[in-house]
């Protein structure tokens, strides 16, 4: 069973490619969803898949990029959304 989150990302996360890596992840899991930057300087990740496949990603975000410096993961259940793949939001 498919299931959604919404995980925020804050730190050294913009222009350190970290929306390019959390899509090569997302994909290699099989997940579902985008990624984009917030005006703030978060990253902001929309998944779905399952349980497993999502806490495995949110595990990763503490990783990020080579470049990246994550200060913070903050992950919420959210109510399904069907995606086509997996996007890079501009």
């Amino acid at each position: 069973m498919s299931s959604s989150k919404r995980i925020i990302v804050s730190g050294k996360v913009q222009g350190v490619w970290y929306r390019k890596y959390t899509h090569d992840k997302a994909s290699q899991l099989g997940l579902k969803g985008t990624v984009q930057n917030l005006e703030n300087g978060d990253v902001m990740i929309e998944a779905v898949g399952t349980e497993e496949q999502l806490n495995e990603l949110e595990e990763w975000c503490w990783q990020g990029s080579p470049q990246s410096a994550v200060t913070n993961v903050i992950s919420q259940n959210r109510e399904h959304v069907d995606y086509p793949d997996f996007r890079i939001k501009e």
